[in-house]
């Protein structure tokens, strides 16, 4: 079994360390970040939120002045919160060829790697720039990176294209859904139980609108497109977060509750939002208001991300394949920021070690084959970057064989 390096190994144990869940501020990570390029003579930018307390983090290696590669990697991770961790889940622990630890796998394994190697980068001098991107509250919606990705629209040089290591067993990810993350109040009219007549259920209304949402995500099951690279093949809705009011013997005035639209990459999620819509205002509100005329529904959009969905035969897929010494595609139902990347014109794949499943439970883990791998992945890529351009990556650069246009 490959290990990977002490430097990747002692850096994972040191970014675990940081509890970065999303509710938590993850400056003092970033920080760290900050100061361990800062040591290597390269400079980062950071891009803040709202409150100053969350940050992005990018930097180039090599030359600013032409496009490069971006690595990209969140700094963020879910909560560990009613889990039952065998060992300390912000302290690595190494069994059975295995790192344990929140953030192991999705995604500090390949943001160790990405910092590991920054030193080697630096002595390589590449030609075509690294641009290494570390961003914030993703788990809670790709709520942080639009700022970075609005500093890099602004920007007269893009980069050329990016990699999110996000966790695919270190496969060539391709595509994956996007989301709309979605809240519905409902607002009616309170009674005492025992005159329900007089009162506008909002609990009820609310279920009206559940069970509708039910029978869509089964027509998208069943008539709705399919791609079976996905599991599921087909585009889907979850509804969760449901809050009423106080008591049973008072008609509830108020109601909210949670869904998601997950889309395959193909299909419009903007259409199941307006028959939502469509339904609510035809068959719930009227009833609301036939006892109040102050009852009815509010709609708030929470977050949301578009899906990717890259050629196969893009030059980035085809250069991954070499670089990754991998011939395996993935499509991911979960999301990533690769999306939002794209959207803004710049080609995107997913490349990262550890598996889904491995993430977001109790006792997640990534494989320390999986970081050798990224390691590997990474010093190829570095070979290919520190070559003329046109040698290193000449598919990027060859506008007649390219999928896309050089950006300016």
């Amino acid at each position: 079994m490959r290990s990977p390096s002490e430097e990747s190994f002692g850096l994972l144990e040191k970014l675990v360390a940081f509890d970065t869940t999303s509710r938590r501020s993850n400056l003092e990570m970033v920080a760290f970040v900050e100061d361990h390029l800062k040591a290597l003579g390269v400079r980062s930018e950071l891009t803040y939120d709202d409150d100053g307390k969350k940050a992005n983090l990018f930097a180039t290696i090599g030359p600013e002045d032409e496009p490069g590669i971006v690595l990209s990697g969140h700094t963020d991770v879910v909560p560990v919160d009613g889990q039952n961790w065998a060992t300390d889940p912000f302290h690595v622990h190494c069994a059975d060829g295995r790192v344990f630890g929140r953030g192991a796998c999705d995604m500090k394994g390949f943001i160790a790697v990405m910092l590991a190697k920054a030193g080697p980068i630096v002595a390589r001098r590449p030609r075509t720039p690294i641009h290494l991107a570390f961003s914030c509250d993703e788990e809670v919606g790709c709520l942080g990176v639009p700022r970075l990705l609005g500093r890099l629209a602004q920007r007269q040089v893009r980069p050329l294209v990016c990699i999110v290591g996000d966790t695919t067993g270190m496969h060539i990810g391709i595509a994956h859904k996007g989301k709309r993350e979605m809240r519905c109040r409902v607002h009616g009219h309170e009674a005492h139980s025992s005159l329900v007549h007089k009162g506008a259920n909002a609990i009820e209304a609310a279920a009206a609108i559940i069970v509708q949402l039910q029978s869509l995500a089964r027509r998208l099951r069943s008539e709705g497109a399919l791609d079976r690279s996905f599991d599921p093949p087909y585009s889907t809705i979850q509804t969760g977060l449901v809050s009423g009011d106080v008591a049973l013997n008072i008609v509830p005035n108020s109601c909210s509750f949670s869904f998601e639209p997950r889309s395959l990459p193909a299909t419009d999620p903007d259409a199941v939002i307006e028959e939502i819509r469509q339904f609510t205002a035809s068959d719930v509100v009227p009833a609301l208001r036939e006892i109040s005329k102050d009852a009815g529904v509010a709609w708030e959009e929470l977050s949301s991300f578009p899906g990717l969905d890259i050629a196969l035969d893009h030059p980035l897929v085809r250069a991954s394949f070499e670089i990754a010494r991998t011939n395996e595609t993935v499509k991911l139902s979960f999301g990533t920021e690769a999306g939002l990347f794209s959207a803004l014109g710049i080609p995107t794949a997913i490349v990262g070690p550890g598996e889904i499943e491995q993430a977001h439970k109790p006792n997640e883990f990534v494989a320390l084959e999986q970081i050798a791998r990224c390691e590997t992945f990474i010093d190829l890529l570095v070979d290919r970057a520190g070559a003329d351009p046109g040698v290193g990556f000449p598919e990027f650069y060859d506008r007649g064989a390219a999928a896309f246009d050089r950006p300016v």
